[in-house]
């Protein structure tokens, strides 16, 4: 499971970075606490899929594009 939230913690931070955005950008947009944002972007954390879809949404993507490998 570690690799998972690894890659899915890459994935926001290549699509956060794309838009220029900070990590208190990205959690202003999605509604979270930066240091969620923080812990998912290294993979510490075990986003809900709620929470993934706000990211999702905040970044102008699907959410699946969270999930890509």
């Amino acid at each position: 499971m570690t690799t998972l939230y690894k890659t899915v913690g890459e994935n926001i931070v290549r699509l956060r970075q794309l838009k220029g955005w900070t990590q208190e950008d990205l959690a202003h947009y999605a509604d979270l606490t930066v240091s969620s944002v923080s812990k998912i972007e290294r993979g510490k954390s075990n986003p809900t899929l709620r929470t993934l879809d706000r990211i999702a949404d905040a970044l102008g993507v699907e959410t699946d594009e969270l999930l890509r490998f």
